[in-house]
Protein backbone atom coordinates (compact mmCIF):
# COMPACT_ATOMS: atom_id res chain seq x y z
CA UNK A 1 0.00 0.00 0.00
CA UNK A 2 2.87 2.40 0.71
CA UNK A 3 4.26 2.07 -2.80
CA UNK A 4 0.81 2.55 -4.26
CA UNK A 5 0.19 5.63 -2.15
CA UNK A 6 3.37 7.27 -3.44
CA UNK A 7 2.44 6.96 -7.10
CA UNK A 8 1.05 9.93 -8.99
CA UNK A 9 0.81 8.47 -12.53
CA UNK A 10 -2.44 6.52 -12.25
CA UNK A 11 -3.94 7.83 -15.47
CA UNK A 12 -2.80 5.57 -18.34
CA UNK A 13 -1.31 7.18 -21.44
CA UNK A 14 -3.10 4.71 -23.71
CA UNK A 15 -6.81 4.13 -24.44
CA UNK A 16 -8.62 1.30 -22.71
CA UNK A 17 -8.50 -1.07 -25.69
CA UNK A 18 -4.69 -0.94 -25.57
CA UNK A 19 -4.62 -1.23 -21.77
CA UNK A 20 -6.88 -4.29 -21.96
CA UNK A 21 -4.91 -5.92 -24.80
CA UNK A 22 -1.67 -5.55 -22.86
CA UNK A 23 -3.28 -7.01 -19.75
CA UNK A 24 -4.61 -10.02 -21.68
CA UNK A 25 -1.20 -10.58 -23.25
CA UNK A 26 0.28 -10.71 -19.74
CA UNK A 27 -2.53 -12.88 -18.24
CA UNK A 28 -4.40 -14.64 -21.08
CA UNK A 29 -5.87 -17.44 -18.94
CA UNK A 30 -7.78 -15.33 -16.40
CA UNK A 31 -11.18 -17.03 -16.13
CA UNK A 32 -14.64 -15.47 -15.92
CA UNK A 33 -17.69 -17.60 -15.10
CA UNK A 34 -21.12 -16.34 -16.21
CA UNK A 35 -24.20 -17.99 -14.68
CA UNK A 36 -27.61 -17.28 -16.21
CA UNK A 37 -30.90 -19.03 -16.89
CA UNK A 38 -29.30 -20.22 -20.15
CA UNK A 39 -26.60 -22.11 -18.24
CA UNK A 40 -22.93 -21.49 -17.48
CA UNK A 41 -20.32 -19.90 -19.75
CA UNK A 42 -16.74 -20.15 -18.46
CA UNK A 43 -14.27 -18.29 -20.65
CA UNK A 44 -10.81 -16.78 -20.53
CA UNK A 45 -10.05 -13.12 -21.03
CA UNK A 46 -8.13 -14.04 -24.19
CA UNK A 47 -11.23 -15.75 -25.61
CA UNK A 48 -13.40 -12.76 -24.78
CA UNK A 49 -11.00 -10.27 -26.32
CA UNK A 50 -10.68 -12.35 -29.49
CA UNK A 51 -14.48 -12.48 -29.84
CA UNK A 52 -14.66 -8.74 -29.16
CA UNK A 53 -12.30 -7.97 -32.04
CA UNK A 54 -14.63 -9.75 -34.46
CA UNK A 55 -17.65 -7.89 -33.09
CA UNK A 56 -15.74 -4.59 -33.25
CA UNK A 57 -15.09 -5.14 -36.95
CA UNK A 58 -18.77 -5.94 -37.46
CA UNK A 59 -19.76 -2.74 -35.66
CA UNK A 60 -17.40 -0.75 -37.88
CA UNK A 61 -19.01 -2.37 -40.91
CA UNK A 62 -22.38 -1.14 -39.62
CA UNK A 63 -20.94 2.37 -39.49
CA UNK A 64 -20.04 2.76 -35.82
CA UNK A 65 -17.12 5.16 -35.40
CA UNK A 66 -15.04 6.62 -32.61
CA UNK A 67 -17.13 9.05 -30.58
CA UNK A 68 -20.49 7.50 -31.49
CA UNK A 69 -22.73 6.51 -28.58
CA UNK A 70 -23.76 2.86 -28.35
CA UNK A 71 -26.23 1.99 -25.59
CA UNK A 72 -26.42 -1.49 -24.09
CA UNK A 73 -29.24 -2.72 -21.90
CA UNK A 74 -27.99 -6.19 -21.14
CA UNK A 75 -27.81 -8.45 -18.09
CA UNK A 76 -24.39 -9.61 -16.94
CA UNK A 77 -23.43 -12.36 -19.39
CA UNK A 78 -20.68 -13.36 -21.78
CA UNK A 79 -22.14 -11.37 -24.68
CA UNK A 80 -22.25 -8.24 -22.55
CA UNK A 81 -18.52 -8.43 -21.83
CA UNK A 82 -17.79 -8.99 -25.54
CA UNK A 83 -19.92 -6.01 -26.60
CA UNK A 84 -18.40 -3.73 -23.97
CA UNK A 85 -14.90 -4.68 -25.13
CA UNK A 86 -15.86 -4.23 -28.78
CA UNK A 87 -17.26 -0.74 -28.19
CA UNK A 88 -14.04 0.29 -26.44
CA UNK A 89 -11.95 -1.13 -29.28
CA UNK A 90 -13.88 0.97 -31.81
CA UNK A 91 -13.51 4.03 -29.61
CA UNK A 92 -17.26 4.49 -29.24
CA UNK A 93 -18.95 5.96 -26.19
CA UNK A 94 -20.38 3.04 -24.23
CA UNK A 95 -23.73 3.76 -22.54
CA UNK A 96 -24.56 0.90 -20.13
CA UNK A 97 -28.18 0.81 -18.98
CA UNK A 98 -29.36 -1.22 -16.00
CA UNK A 99 -31.21 -4.15 -17.51
CA UNK A 100 -34.38 -3.81 -15.40
CA UNK A 101 -35.13 -0.24 -16.55
CA UNK A 102 -38.40 0.17 -18.45
CA UNK A 103 -39.15 2.11 -21.65
CA UNK A 104 -39.50 5.46 -19.86
CA UNK A 105 -35.99 5.35 -18.34
CA UNK A 106 -34.41 3.82 -21.43
CA UNK A 107 -36.07 6.31 -23.77
CA UNK A 108 -34.77 9.21 -21.67
CA UNK A 109 -31.22 7.84 -21.70
CA UNK A 110 -31.25 7.15 -25.44
CA UNK A 111 -32.47 10.65 -26.24
CA UNK A 112 -30.08 12.35 -23.84
CA UNK A 113 -27.05 10.33 -25.01
CA UNK A 114 -28.06 10.55 -28.70
CA UNK A 115 -27.14 6.89 -29.06
CA UNK A 116 -26.90 5.61 -32.65
CA UNK A 117 -27.04 1.94 -31.62
CA UNK A 118 -28.88 0.02 -28.90
CA UNK A 119 -28.04 -3.54 -27.82
CA UNK A 120 -30.67 -5.63 -26.01
CA UNK A 121 -31.44 -9.30 -25.36
CA UNK A 122 -34.31 -10.84 -27.28
CA UNK A 123 -35.78 -12.05 -24.00
CA UNK A 124 -34.58 -12.13 -20.41
CA UNK A 125 -36.35 -13.62 -17.39
CA UNK A 126 -39.67 -13.67 -19.28
CA UNK A 127 -39.36 -10.06 -20.46
CA UNK A 128 -39.74 -9.45 -24.20
CA UNK A 129 -37.23 -6.68 -24.83
CA UNK A 130 -38.35 -6.20 -28.41
CA UNK A 131 -41.77 -5.16 -27.11
CA UNK A 132 -40.00 -2.64 -24.92
CA UNK A 133 -38.07 -1.31 -27.90
CA UNK A 134 -41.38 -0.68 -29.69
CA UNK A 135 -42.54 1.36 -26.67
CA UNK A 136 -39.52 3.69 -26.54
CA UNK A 137 -41.13 6.51 -28.50
CA UNK A 138 -39.41 8.90 -30.89
CA UNK A 139 -35.65 8.32 -31.11
CA UNK A 140 -34.34 10.38 -34.05
CA UNK A 141 -30.69 9.45 -33.44
CA UNK A 142 -31.19 5.68 -33.09
CA UNK A 143 -30.25 3.83 -36.27
CA UNK A 144 -29.89 0.19 -35.32
CA UNK A 145 -30.98 -2.24 -32.62
CA UNK A 146 -28.57 -5.13 -32.08
CA UNK A 147 -30.26 -8.16 -30.53
CA UNK A 148 -28.66 -10.97 -28.56
CA UNK A 149 -31.00 -13.65 -29.89
CA UNK A 150 -32.78 -14.59 -33.11
CA UNK A 151 -35.65 -12.11 -33.54
CA UNK A 152 -35.16 -8.47 -34.47
CA UNK A 153 -37.33 -5.36 -34.62
CA UNK A 154 -37.43 -3.00 -37.60
CA UNK A 155 -33.90 -1.78 -38.39
CA UNK A 156 -32.64 -4.57 -36.15
CA UNK A 157 -29.79 -7.03 -36.58
CA UNK A 158 -28.70 -10.01 -34.52
CA UNK A 159 -25.35 -10.13 -32.77
CA UNK A 160 -24.47 -13.20 -34.86
CA UNK A 161 -25.09 -11.20 -38.02
CA UNK A 162 -22.87 -8.38 -36.73
CA UNK A 163 -20.06 -10.89 -36.22
CA UNK A 164 -20.61 -12.24 -39.73
CA UNK A 165 -20.15 -8.73 -41.15
CA UNK A 166 -16.56 -8.74 -39.91
CA UNK A 167 -15.76 -11.36 -42.57
CA UNK A 168 -16.87 -9.09 -45.43
CA UNK A 169 -13.46 -8.00 -46.71
CA UNK A 170 -14.97 -5.55 -49.20
CA UNK A 171 -16.19 -3.29 -46.38
CA UNK A 172 -13.83 -0.59 -45.14
CA UNK A 173 -13.39 -1.38 -41.44
CA UNK A 174 -10.99 1.47 -40.64
CA UNK A 175 -11.91 4.12 -38.13
CA UNK A 176 -9.60 6.53 -36.27
CA UNK A 177 -8.21 4.96 -33.09
CA UNK A 178 -9.46 6.33 -29.76
CA UNK A 179 -7.33 8.73 -27.74
CA UNK A 180 -6.74 8.50 -23.97
CA UNK A 181 -8.57 11.76 -23.27
CA UNK A 182 -11.68 10.77 -25.27
CA UNK A 183 -14.98 10.16 -23.50
CA UNK A 184 -15.60 6.40 -23.60
CA UNK A 185 -18.23 5.81 -20.91
CA UNK A 186 -21.54 7.52 -20.24
CA UNK A 187 -23.45 6.34 -17.17
CA UNK A 188 -26.69 7.70 -15.79
CA UNK A 189 -27.13 8.22 -12.07
CA UNK A 190 -29.75 6.03 -10.43
CA UNK A 191 -32.02 8.97 -9.68
CA UNK A 192 -32.31 8.30 -5.95
CA UNK A 193 -31.90 12.01 -5.18
CA UNK A 194 -32.57 13.76 -8.49
CA UNK A 195 -33.38 13.25 -12.16
CA UNK A 196 -30.86 11.01 -13.97
CA UNK A 197 -27.68 12.81 -14.99
CA UNK A 198 -25.31 11.66 -17.71
CA UNK A 199 -21.88 11.12 -16.15
CA UNK A 200 -18.98 11.23 -18.63
CA UNK A 201 -15.77 9.25 -18.12
CA UNK A 202 -12.71 9.07 -20.35
CA UNK A 203 -10.34 6.21 -21.16
CA UNK A 204 -7.99 7.74 -18.59
CA UNK A 205 -10.48 8.12 -15.72
CA UNK A 206 -11.70 4.54 -16.18
CA UNK A 207 -8.16 3.25 -16.64
CA UNK A 208 -7.13 4.89 -13.37
CA UNK A 209 -10.01 3.15 -11.54
CA UNK A 210 -8.83 -0.22 -12.83
CA UNK A 211 -5.16 0.47 -12.04
CA UNK A 212 -5.47 1.80 -8.48
CA UNK A 213 -5.45 -1.01 -5.85
CA UNK A 214 -8.97 -2.27 -5.18
CA UNK A 215 -9.08 -6.08 -5.16
CA UNK A 216 -8.04 -7.20 -1.67
CA UNK A 217 -5.88 -10.20 -2.61
CA UNK A 218 -6.34 -13.07 -5.04
CA UNK A 219 -9.75 -14.32 -6.24
CA UNK A 220 -12.07 -15.83 -7.11
CA UNK A 221 -14.33 -12.80 -6.62
CA UNK A 222 -18.14 -12.93 -6.69
CA UNK A 223 -20.04 -9.73 -7.45
CA UNK A 224 -23.82 -9.15 -7.36
CA UNK A 225 -23.83 -5.85 -9.23
CA UNK A 226 -25.51 -5.58 -12.67
CA UNK A 227 -23.38 -4.66 -15.68
CA UNK A 228 -25.35 -1.45 -16.25
CA UNK A 229 -24.24 -0.02 -12.91
CA UNK A 230 -20.85 1.68 -12.36
CA UNK A 231 -19.74 -1.08 -9.96
CA UNK A 232 -20.96 -3.82 -12.31
CA UNK A 233 -19.21 -2.23 -15.29
CA UNK A 234 -15.93 -2.01 -13.38
CA UNK A 235 -16.16 -5.57 -12.05
CA UNK A 236 -16.87 -6.89 -15.54
CA UNK A 237 -13.70 -5.45 -17.11
CA UNK A 238 -11.32 -4.60 -14.23
CA UNK A 239 -10.41 -8.33 -13.84
CA UNK A 240 -8.68 -8.20 -17.23
CA UNK A 241 -6.20 -5.74 -15.69
CA UNK A 242 -5.98 -7.30 -12.21
CA UNK A 243 -6.01 -10.92 -13.48
CA UNK A 244 -8.76 -11.81 -11.00
CA UNK A 245 -10.93 -14.88 -11.56
CA UNK A 246 -14.56 -13.75 -11.41
CA UNK A 247 -17.97 -15.32 -10.83
CA UNK A 248 -21.06 -13.52 -12.19
CA UNK A 249 -24.82 -14.03 -12.20
CA UNK A 250 -27.34 -12.27 -14.42
CA UNK A 251 -29.55 -11.35 -11.45
CA UNK A 252 -29.29 -11.28 -7.68
CA UNK A 253 -30.34 -14.54 -6.07
CA UNK A 254 -29.09 -15.10 -2.52
CA UNK A 255 -29.46 -18.88 -2.72
CA UNK A 256 -27.49 -19.07 -5.97
CA UNK A 257 -24.84 -16.71 -4.59
CA UNK A 258 -24.26 -18.97 -1.58
CA UNK A 259 -24.07 -22.02 -3.86
CA UNK A 260 -21.53 -20.40 -6.20
CA UNK A 261 -19.33 -19.16 -3.35
CA UNK A 262 -19.21 -22.73 -2.09
CA UNK A 263 -18.65 -24.24 -5.56
CA UNK A 264 -15.84 -21.92 -6.69
CA UNK A 265 -14.32 -21.45 -3.23
CA UNK A 266 -14.77 -17.71 -3.64
CA UNK A 267 -12.35 -15.68 -1.50
CA UNK A 268 -13.69 -12.16 -2.05
CA UNK A 269 -17.11 -10.64 -2.49
CA UNK A 270 -19.05 -7.50 -1.78
CA UNK A 271 -22.32 -5.66 -2.12
CA UNK A 272 -24.73 -3.71 0.01
CA UNK A 273 -26.04 -4.74 3.46
CA UNK A 274 -29.05 -6.15 1.60
CA UNK A 275 -26.78 -8.54 -0.30
CA UNK A 276 -24.77 -9.56 2.76
CA UNK A 277 -27.82 -10.31 4.88
CA UNK A 278 -29.45 -12.30 2.08
CA UNK A 279 -26.28 -14.30 1.49
CA UNK A 280 -25.85 -15.22 5.15
CA UNK A 281 -29.49 -16.15 5.57
CA UNK A 282 -29.44 -18.37 2.46
CA UNK A 283 -26.24 -20.07 3.58
CA UNK A 284 -27.73 -20.74 7.02
CA UNK A 285 -31.01 -22.12 5.69
CA UNK A 286 -29.38 -24.30 3.02
CA UNK A 287 -26.25 -25.36 4.87
CA UNK A 288 -23.84 -23.73 2.41
CA UNK A 289 -20.12 -23.54 3.17
CA UNK A 290 -18.83 -19.95 3.05
CA UNK A 291 -15.53 -20.74 4.76
CA UNK A 292 -13.50 -19.80 1.67
CA UNK A 293 -14.51 -16.14 2.02
CA UNK A 294 -11.74 -13.90 3.34
CA UNK A 295 -13.36 -10.48 2.93
CA UNK A 296 -16.67 -8.86 2.05
CA UNK A 297 -16.70 -5.21 0.94
CA UNK A 298 -19.80 -3.17 1.77
CA UNK A 299 -20.90 0.02 0.05
CA UNK A 300 -24.06 1.97 -0.64
CA UNK A 301 -26.36 3.50 1.93
CA UNK A 302 -27.00 2.23 5.42
CA UNK A 303 -23.70 0.46 6.18
CA UNK A 304 -23.19 0.34 9.95
CA UNK A 305 -20.61 -1.14 12.35
CA UNK A 306 -23.15 -3.86 13.05
CA UNK A 307 -22.93 -5.03 9.44
CA UNK A 308 -19.15 -5.34 9.71
CA UNK A 309 -19.56 -7.28 12.93
CA UNK A 310 -22.08 -9.52 11.17
CA UNK A 311 -19.51 -10.40 8.50
CA UNK A 312 -16.77 -10.93 11.07
CA UNK A 313 -18.95 -13.31 13.07
CA UNK A 314 -19.58 -15.28 9.87
CA UNK A 315 -15.83 -15.87 9.55
CA UNK A 316 -14.68 -13.23 7.05
CA UNK A 317 -13.57 -9.61 7.38
CA UNK A 318 -16.19 -7.00 6.63
CA UNK A 319 -14.97 -3.76 5.10
CA UNK A 320 -16.56 -0.52 3.95
CA UNK A 321 -15.99 1.61 0.86
CA UNK A 322 -17.31 4.86 -0.58
CA UNK A 323 -17.70 5.90 -4.17
CA UNK A 324 -20.06 7.47 -6.66
CA UNK A 325 -20.80 7.21 -10.36
CA UNK A 326 -18.82 10.44 -10.75
CA UNK A 327 -15.84 9.22 -8.68
CA UNK A 328 -15.86 5.43 -8.69
CA UNK A 329 -13.82 4.72 -5.58
CA UNK A 330 -13.02 7.53 -3.15
CA UNK A 331 -12.12 5.39 -0.13
CA UNK A 332 -11.83 1.70 0.63
CA UNK A 333 -11.31 -0.57 3.62
CA UNK A 334 -8.86 -3.47 3.77
CA UNK A 335 -9.30 -6.77 5.56
CA UNK A 336 -6.03 -6.49 7.49
CA UNK A 337 -7.07 -3.17 9.07
CA UNK A 338 -8.28 -2.95 12.65
CA UNK A 339 -11.91 -3.71 13.43
CA UNK A 340 -12.38 -0.10 14.53
CA UNK A 341 -11.20 1.21 11.17
CA UNK A 342 -13.17 -1.35 9.17
CA UNK A 343 -16.38 -0.91 11.17
CA UNK A 344 -16.45 2.78 11.99
CA UNK A 345 -15.00 4.38 8.85
CA UNK A 346 -15.54 4.00 5.13
CA UNK A 347 -11.88 3.23 4.60
CA UNK A 348 -8.80 5.13 3.61
CA UNK A 349 -8.84 7.66 0.79
CA UNK A 350 -7.57 5.95 -2.37
CA UNK A 351 -4.06 6.60 -3.72
CA UNK A 352 -4.11 9.62 -5.99
CA UNK A 353 -7.43 10.90 -4.66
CA UNK A 354 -7.93 13.92 -2.42
CA UNK A 355 -10.78 14.75 -0.06
CA UNK A 356 -11.73 18.08 1.49
CA UNK A 357 -14.37 18.59 4.17
CA UNK A 358 -15.95 22.03 3.88
CA UNK A 359 -18.65 24.14 5.48
CA UNK A 360 -21.54 25.92 3.74
CA UNK A 361 -19.12 28.64 2.54
CA UNK A 362 -16.65 26.09 1.08
CA UNK A 363 -14.17 26.78 3.88
CA UNK A 364 -12.00 23.81 4.83
CA UNK A 365 -12.85 22.28 8.19
CA UNK A 366 -10.37 20.72 10.65
CA UNK A 367 -9.90 16.97 11.07
CA UNK A 368 -12.85 15.31 12.75
CA UNK A 369 -15.34 17.99 11.74
CA UNK A 370 -18.41 17.08 9.72
CA UNK A 371 -19.08 18.87 6.48
CA UNK A 372 -19.70 18.37 2.80
CA UNK A 373 -17.27 16.04 1.06
CA UNK A 374 -15.39 17.43 -1.95
CA UNK A 375 -13.18 15.11 -3.99
CA UNK A 376 -10.51 15.17 -6.65
CA UNK A 377 -8.62 12.31 -8.24
CA UNK A 378 -7.58 10.48 -11.39
CA UNK A 379 -10.91 8.62 -11.51
CA UNK A 380 -13.05 11.77 -11.33
CA UNK A 381 -15.49 12.20 -14.19
CA UNK A 382 -15.01 15.04 -16.70
CA UNK A 383 -18.50 16.52 -16.50
CA UNK A 384 -22.17 15.88 -17.14
CA UNK A 385 -23.82 15.71 -20.55
CA UNK A 386 -25.84 18.75 -19.46
CA UNK A 387 -23.11 21.38 -18.97
CA UNK A 388 -25.42 23.57 -16.90
CA UNK A 389 -25.15 21.00 -14.09
CA UNK A 390 -21.38 21.34 -13.86
CA UNK A 391 -21.42 24.79 -12.26
CA UNK A 392 -23.10 23.45 -9.11
CA UNK A 393 -21.30 20.09 -9.15
CA UNK A 394 -17.72 21.35 -9.56
CA UNK A 395 -15.88 24.18 -7.86
CA UNK A 396 -13.90 26.70 -9.89
CA UNK A 397 -10.69 24.79 -9.14
CA UNK A 398 -12.10 21.38 -10.09
CA UNK A 399 -13.29 19.82 -6.81
CA UNK A 400 -16.43 17.68 -7.07
CA UNK A 401 -19.27 18.38 -4.66
CA UNK A 402 -20.49 14.93 -3.67
CA UNK A 403 -23.56 16.12 -1.78
CA UNK A 404 -22.58 13.77 1.05
CA UNK A 405 -21.65 14.72 4.61
CA UNK A 406 -18.63 13.17 6.30
CA UNK A 407 -15.40 13.62 8.21
CA UNK A 408 -11.71 12.73 7.91
CA UNK A 409 -9.42 11.47 10.66
CA UNK A 410 -5.65 11.61 11.13
CA UNK A 411 -5.19 8.26 9.33
CA UNK A 412 -6.88 9.73 6.22
CA UNK A 413 -9.92 7.53 6.81
CA UNK A 414 -13.21 8.92 5.56
CA UNK A 415 -16.50 8.39 7.37
CA UNK A 416 -19.82 9.16 5.68
CA UNK A 417 -22.33 10.45 8.20
CA UNK A 418 -25.20 11.43 5.92
CA UNK A 419 -26.38 12.61 2.55
CA UNK A 420 -26.70 16.35 2.33
CA UNK A 421 -30.18 15.91 0.86
CA UNK A 422 -31.09 12.92 3.02
CA UNK A 423 -31.66 14.43 6.43
CA UNK A 424 -34.67 14.88 8.65
CA UNK A 425 -35.12 18.53 9.66
CA UNK A 426 -37.11 18.55 12.89
CA UNK A 427 -37.79 21.96 14.43
CA UNK A 428 -34.94 23.37 12.39
CA UNK A 429 -32.46 20.75 13.63
CA UNK A 430 -30.77 18.45 11.15
CA UNK A 431 -30.99 14.78 12.17
CA UNK A 432 -28.75 12.22 10.49
CA UNK A 433 -30.81 9.47 8.88
CA UNK A 434 -27.84 7.11 9.05
CA UNK A 435 -27.41 7.70 12.77
CA UNK A 436 -31.03 6.76 13.44
CA UNK A 437 -30.78 3.78 11.06
CA UNK A 438 -27.73 2.53 12.94
CA UNK A 439 -29.62 2.46 16.25
CA UNK A 440 -32.61 0.76 14.64
CA UNK A 441 -30.36 -1.87 13.06
CA UNK A 442 -29.37 -3.08 16.54
CA UNK A 443 -32.97 -4.02 17.44
CA UNK A 444 -33.28 -7.82 17.32
CA UNK A 445 -36.67 -7.73 15.55
CA UNK A 446 -35.42 -5.61 12.63
CA UNK A 447 -33.87 -7.11 9.50
CA UNK A 448 -33.70 -4.04 7.24
CA UNK A 449 -34.40 -0.35 7.81
CA UNK A 450 -34.58 3.07 6.22
CA UNK A 451 -35.32 6.42 7.85
CA UNK A 452 -37.01 9.33 6.11
CA UNK A 453 -38.66 12.58 7.11
CA UNK A 454 -42.44 12.57 7.48
CA UNK A 455 -44.31 15.86 7.11
CA UNK A 456 -45.51 17.25 10.42
CA UNK A 457 -47.52 20.42 11.07
CA UNK A 458 -45.76 21.08 14.36
CA UNK A 459 -42.14 20.21 13.73
CA UNK A 460 -41.93 20.52 9.96
CA UNK A 461 -40.71 16.92 9.75
CA UNK A 462 -40.56 14.04 12.15
CA UNK A 463 -38.44 10.90 12.11
CA UNK A 464 -40.16 8.00 10.35
CA UNK A 465 -38.77 4.46 10.46
CA UNK A 466 -39.61 2.05 7.64
CA UNK A 467 -38.55 -1.46 8.61
CA UNK A 468 -38.50 -5.06 7.43
CA UNK A 469 -38.89 -7.51 10.33
CA UNK A 470 -37.03 -10.72 11.02
CA UNK A 471 -39.13 -13.78 10.26
CA UNK A 472 -41.77 -14.27 12.95
CA UNK A 473 -40.84 -11.09 14.82
CA UNK A 474 -43.21 -8.46 16.25
CA UNK A 475 -42.55 -4.74 16.58
CA UNK A 476 -44.54 -1.65 17.49
CA UNK A 477 -43.67 2.01 17.91
CA UNK A 478 -43.54 1.76 21.72
CA UNK A 479 -40.88 -0.97 21.46
CA UNK A 480 -38.85 1.17 19.09
CA UNK A 481 -39.02 4.19 21.37
CA UNK A 482 -38.04 2.08 24.38
CA UNK A 483 -35.06 0.77 22.38
CA UNK A 484 -33.91 4.33 21.67
CA UNK A 485 -34.36 5.36 25.28
CA UNK A 486 -32.22 2.44 26.43
CA UNK A 487 -29.61 3.29 23.77
CA UNK A 488 -29.23 6.77 25.24
CA UNK A 489 -29.99 8.53 21.99
CA UNK A 490 -31.16 12.14 21.99
CA UNK A 491 -34.93 12.24 22.28
CA UNK A 492 -35.50 14.22 19.09
CA UNK A 493 -33.85 11.43 17.08
CA UNK A 494 -36.31 8.80 18.28
CA UNK A 495 -38.73 7.66 15.55
CA UNK A 496 -42.21 9.13 15.94
CA UNK A 497 -43.83 6.89 13.34
CA UNK A 498 -43.27 3.34 12.19
CA UNK A 499 -44.06 1.57 8.92
CA UNK A 500 -43.59 -2.18 8.60
CA UNK A 501 -43.12 -3.39 5.02
CA UNK A 502 -42.32 -6.71 3.35
CA UNK A 503 -39.28 -5.22 1.62
CA UNK A 504 -37.68 -1.86 0.97
CA UNK A 505 -37.81 -0.49 -2.59
CA UNK A 506 -34.34 -0.59 -4.11
CA UNK A 507 -32.48 0.36 -7.25
CA UNK A 508 -30.81 -2.39 -9.29
CA UNK A 509 -27.56 -1.77 -7.39
CA UNK A 510 -29.22 -2.28 -4.01
CA UNK A 511 -29.70 1.33 -2.90
CA UNK A 512 -32.87 2.13 -1.01
CA UNK A 513 -35.16 4.34 -3.10
CA UNK A 514 -35.85 6.93 -0.43
CA UNK A 515 -37.92 9.23 -2.67
CA UNK A 516 -40.37 6.32 -3.02
CA UNK A 517 -40.49 5.90 0.76
CA UNK A 518 -41.02 9.62 1.34
CA UNK A 519 -43.96 9.58 -1.05
CA UNK A 520 -45.35 6.50 0.71
CA UNK A 521 -45.19 7.88 4.24
CA UNK A 522 -46.41 11.32 3.19
CA UNK A 523 -49.29 10.04 1.09
CA UNK A 524 -48.14 11.77 -2.10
Amino acid sequence: MNNAASRTDWKPEVPLNVLLARAVQAHPETRLHFHSEEGVASVTTLELLSAATRIANGLRALGLRAGDAIAMQLPTQRETAVLYLAALEVGAVLVPIVHIYGPAEVGFILRDSRARFLCVPERWRGIDFLERVDALGSLPDLERVIVVGNRTPRNGITLAAVEALSQASAIDLYSPPPQPQDVCLLLYTSGTTAAPKGVQHTHQTVGAEWSIPFIDGSGPYFTPFPAGHIAGFNFLLRPFVTATEMVFTDRWNASLAAELIERYRVRLSGGTPFHLQGLLEAARLEGRDLSSLAAYGLGGTGVTPEHIELADRAGFAGTRAYGLTEHSTVSIGWRDSSFEERACTDGRVQPGSLVRIVDEMDRALPLGSQGEILTKGPELFVGYTDPTLNANALTADGWFRTGDIGKLDSANCLTITDRKKDIVIRSGENISSQEVERVLATHPAIRDVAVVGQNDSRYGEKVCAVVVLQQGAFLDLASVQKHFSEAGVARQKTPESLYIVAELPRTASGKVRKPDLRRQVNGS
